[in-house]
């Protein structure tokens, strides 16, 4: 009995995702130009944008944080968090993180290609408003500021997919990491305009609440954790200090 109440209580939550995640996703599709979502857009490129021409900081704070090396930083804040409970495990419970880290990285794979089937073809702010300033011809530092179609941004989307796996599958304090870890590497492509803040607070956003509910919340996930557990090689990991 208690089992069955735990699944429909998971259902429902599963539904109220999904319906947040579609209704999120219509208020900006359906309105004519997207609606009160456009001027939200406006309003934040052009914050920075008028501001990379008169302000030194915002203009090299902007530069440093879209140059692709920061990227890479990025995925160092991913690997520390992993690494900070990699360290804490057994043996055994090393295997099965591989086996989660695997699953990630087909998740990502995956939901990334399925947010490019969206009928949305929407080049960048600095591809659709004349006159602008863009950061690599300011700097001289090749940066990403400017992209044909920007919808949904999967950069945003990749680094929501960690945060979510952090919450399933660890703790949410490691989650609330995660998020901050979005938040500082996610809005860098908003502040230069190669994305809209719509990309990720819409775009990704409602990509993640319809899919990853299904697929975090159900036994889908774990399903495949658990098969590529068993047919991972026996890799001799070493045991935690002190064990």
């Amino acid at each position: 009995m208690h089992s069955i109440m735990t699944t429909k209580k998971r259902l429902l939550s599963i539904l109220v995702l999904n319906a947040l995640g579609l209704m999120l996703f219509f208020s900006w599709y359906l309105p004519a130009n997207h609606g009160f979502w456009f001027a939200i857009d406006k309003n934040i490129f052009y914050w920075f944008n008028d501001r990379l021409e008169t302000n030194r900081l915002v203009l090299w704070l902007v530069a440093i944080t879209n140059f692709r090396a920061f990227d890479g930083i990025s995925l160092l804040a991913m690997g520390a968090l992993y690494l900070s409970f990699w360290l804490k495990e057994t043996p055994e419970g090393r295997r099965r993180m591989l086996a989660i880290g695997i699953t990630m990285l087909i998740t990502a794979l995956l939901l990334n290609q399925l947010g490019r089937l969206i009928p949305v073809e929407r080049p960048s702010p600095t591809n659709s408003f004349p006159n602008v300033h863009h950061v690599a011809e300011l700097t001289g530092i090749p940066t990403k500021d400017a992209s044909g179609d920007s919808f949904p941004g999967d950069h945003g989307t990749m680094l929501m997919i960690f945060a979510c796996f952090m919450l399933r599958y660890f703790t949410r304090r490691s989650f609330a990491v995660a998020v901050l870890i979005i938040l500082v590497f996610a809005l860098p492509r908003v502040t230069i305009g190669a994305h809209w803040f719509t990309d990720i607070a819409v775009g990704s956003l409602s990509l993640i609440l319809v899919g990853m509910s299904w697929w975090l919340m159900t036994p889908a996930s774990d399903h495949l954790v658990n098969r590529i557990y068993r047919y991972l090689p026996n890799i001799p990991f070493p045991r935690r200090a002190g064990k």
